[in-house]
């Protein structure tokens, strides 16, 4: 359950606002866990706790380094590791590594001129052929992404030990 997103100016800092307060529900589903808690499987599915961090630092910088910027792709682990916190990779570090995607997301969309701005979608057989996508639009598939794993992970938390999104709100504050 995301807080009220405070009023904002403009656009820009809107999406931007929303995407922070949806990137903060995430972060505290993991609140006070250990490593084995962020990689418990408390439903029938694969997703754990921990994993759902490590795959929105993955499609983060996907939509602004890869699509945005269109810079190179690095090396991705296949889609099923994608979910899971390898044995030498640790919750902190992914925690982290969250943390500074956010920071580089802002900053990239604080520098573009517009968000008109586009760029086109790779090659993939889930993609249009020859699709083009504006800034807004990746920013606004970003946060509508980053929510629906946020409420994966409310579900993935109150399965684990019985805390809901309201009392991990009031544990952060």
């Amino acid at each position: 359950m995301p807080a009220l997103v405070e009023t904002v100016a403009d656009e820009r800092t809107a999406l931007l606002a929303f995407l922070a307060e949806q990137r903060a529900g995430l972060r505290r589903a993991v609140l006070g866990l250990d490593e084995r808690q962020a990689g418990q499987r408390p439903t029938v599915s694969a997703l754990t706790l921990g994993g759902l961090i490590k795959h929105a630092v993955h499609v983060e910088r996907f939509w602004i380094d890869e699509v945005l910027r269109q810079l190179p792709a690095g090396d991705k682990p296949d889609w099923a590791a994608q979910f899971e916190i390898g044995a030498e990779e640790d919750l902190p570090g992914w925690l982290a590594a969250y943390k500074q995607a956010a920071a580089h997301t802002e900053r990239i969309v604080a520098e573009l001129p517009t968000l008109e701005v586009t760029a086109p979608l790779p090659r993939a057989p889930w993609f249009p052929e020859n699709a083009v996508r504006s800034a807004r639009w990746i920013l606004l598939h970003l946060i509508e992404e980053t929510a629906r794993h946020a409420g994966h992970a409310d579900i993935l938390r109150e399965s684990l030990d019985g805390r809901t999104a309201y009392e991990l709100m009031a544990a952060a504050q």
